[in-house]
């Protein structure tokens, strides 16, 4: 069982990067739900954004109308599409599975997923 994220790296302010977490060795029932969390040094791990029982998309005040998660089934790869970045952003960015019975009310605690990836490094320069 491996989650697989991929895709951070070195951006100036204001510009774009896209995230991929590529899951293996899992099966995902339609009640699942994907997350992207991150950390960011000296703080917590924060929600950033889920995809909630494969159709709805849920964020973080602080990254919505930036972020867009987005996801490609037959590849069981999530993406997201990050824009508009600020230093702020700054973090490691993990992705994480639920992979049956997600509940709405739990999509913000990290301890809720069962599955995570080993994180990508995020660094947004002013």
């Amino acid at each position: 069982v491996q989650l697989q994220a991929s895709g951070g790296g070195l951006v100036q302010a204001g510009g774009s990067l896209s995230l991929s977490c590529a899951a293996s060795g899992l099966t995902f029932s339609r009640n699942r739900a994907i997350a992207w969390f991150r950390q960011a040094p000296g703080k917590e791990r924060e929600f950033v954004a889920t995809i909630f029982r494969s159709t709805r998309s849920y964020y973080s005040d602080s990254v919505k109308g930036r972020f867009t998660m987005s996801g490609d089934n037959a590849k069981k790869t999530t993406y997201l599409h990050m824009n508009s970045l600020k230093p702020e952003d700054t973090a490691v960015y993990f992705c994480a599975a639920r992979p049956d019975t997600s509940i709405l009310s739990q999509i913000q605690n990290a301890d809720y997923y069962d599955y995570w990836g080993q994180g990508t490094q995020v660094t947004v320069s002013s």
